[in-house]
């Protein structure tokens, strides 16, 4: 049974009915404290529903963030998005229950409009700023609010979903900072496996590593030291993402404080992680002790990066 009960000033209808949550039910006791104790925001635990994962935000007195005042506010958040493909889409019919203990009956909300709210990589929550109003909420003759204890609940039901896989967001960094890092390779003469990696250090928000083949890699095998810039989390990266950087490596003359540097720039993604230079010095070059790059049986590396732009997915 489902009656009519009363109009909405943003768009949203308001039912009772006597039907129950299907989804998920937040109760709530001793509800006063919340405001008492500064709570002005309460996220649900997450919930399954029509094959995502779903919370409910509540804020108690209104969402100050969107000057709400003398309202309940209530959305809906998806929730672990990362892992789904780019481009993706769903769009939902959502209803929000509030549980009238002195009728058991419940007040329903949802979208009058649009029926169904849409979801995606930009936006990932939905709900309502003024879900109701303060003192509509607390009268005890509504029967919200009974003993300070209160019962929320929500259905989710996804009636659309898509992958498009298309678009891609660029920002491009204004004013962007370049880091620098150095590094000390001891027991060079040691060095046994194919490349040794520095410490991950941060650069523009992103993580690297500077990576040295001393036998020389691709067509410096044999010959050369190689050096390259790799980006520290490629394999983590969300699908279409890239970092634009310029960057500069150096292998440092410990003697006369010079040094022999090579600068590029490169787009780095989990396709591409490393870029630098197969021929960065040759071993005659290198060994050659009064070139300063090899003293004591170590080598100094240093590496400059700027980050001047990242591509993620839409």
């Amino acid at each position: 049974m489902a009656n009519p009960a009363f109009d909405d000033k943003q768009g949203a209808e308001r039912m009772v009915s006597d039907a129950p949550p299907t989804h998920y039910v937040l109760k709530i006791q001793s509800y006063s404290l919340l405001s008492k104790n500064s709570v002005d925001k309460y996220e649900s635990g997450v919930f399954q529903a029509g094959g995502y994962k779903w919370k409910m935000v509540l804020y108690p007195n209104g969402n100050k963030s969107k000057n709400v005042k003398e309202h309940v506010s209530l959305y809906l958040s998806m929730e672990e998005t990362s892992s789904l493909p780019s481009g993706w889409e769903v769009r939902a019919l959502v209803r929000f229950f509030l549980l009238d203990q002195d009728k058991d009956s419940y007040l329903t909300v949802q979208d009058a409009m649009r029926k169904e709210w849409r979801f995606h990589r930009m936006k990932l929550d939905c709900g309502f700023d003024q879900f109701l109003p303060l003192k509509t909420f607390n009268d005890v003759q509504n029967g919200y609010l009974m003993d300070d204890t209160c019962m929320f609940g929500t259905e989710v039901f996804v009636t659309r979903e898509k992958s498009t896989g298309k678009g891609e967001n660029v920002l491009m960094v204004k004013d962007a900072i370049g880091q620098k890092h150095g590094w000390k390779v001891d027991n060079f003469s040691k060095l046994d496996k194919e490349f040794s990696e520095s410490k991950v250090f941060v650069a523009g928000n992103q993580k690297w590593k500077i990576r040295l083949y001393p036998d020389g890699k691709g067509n410096g095998l044999g010959g050369f030291v190689s050096l390259y810039l790799v980006l520290g989390d490629a394999d983590t990266l969300p699908p279409g993402t890239k970092v634009y950087a310029d960057f500069s490596l150096r292998i440092m003359d410990q003697l006369q404080g010079r040094h022999i540097s090579g600068k590029a720039n490169h787009w780095f993604s989990a396709s591409t992680e490393e870029s630098g230079w197969a021929r960065f010095i040759s071993h005659a070059t290198f060994y050659y002790p009064n070139t300063g790059t090899l003293v004591k049986d170590t080598c100094a590396v240093e590496a400059e990066v700027t980050v001047l732009g990242v591509v993620n997915a839409l």
